[in-house]
């Protein structure tokens, strides 16, 4: 399965109250029926890059046959010090993120 993304954007949230981290794109998906989501991978290294995982899923209902964009996000409240984000489809790299936004 060929898998179209963009916009990627990763954020570190450091307002007071409001301390989290966020990644969040677009997903290309085949039918309108097909959800997807960012979940955290159960593979992480020692380092401060995050790994996700992108899960596709079908919901099985009757949907249009058309090209869907959908927004997927991956949010954790608390401090963070990711420095990058790697974003893997069935154990394969879709994207990687270097530079995340810091919001003070």
């Amino acid at each position: 399965m060929t898998i179209t993304t963009k916009d990627w954007i990763a954020q570190i949230d450091r307002m007071p109250g409001a301390a989290s981290f966020r990644t969040f794109g677009t997903v290309t998906v085949a039918n309108s029926g097909i959800t997807a989501r960012l979940v955290l991978s159960e593979v992480q290294d020692k380092s401060y890059d995050l790994r996700l995982d992108l899960k596709i899923e079908d919901t099985g209902a009757i949907a249009l046959q058309v090209l869907t964009d959908r927004f997927v996000e991956y949010r954790v409240a608390g401090e963070s010090n990711v420095t990058g984000v790697s974003i893997f489809f069935e154990g394969k790299l879709l994207h990687h993120i270097d530079k995340v936004l810091i919001t003070a």
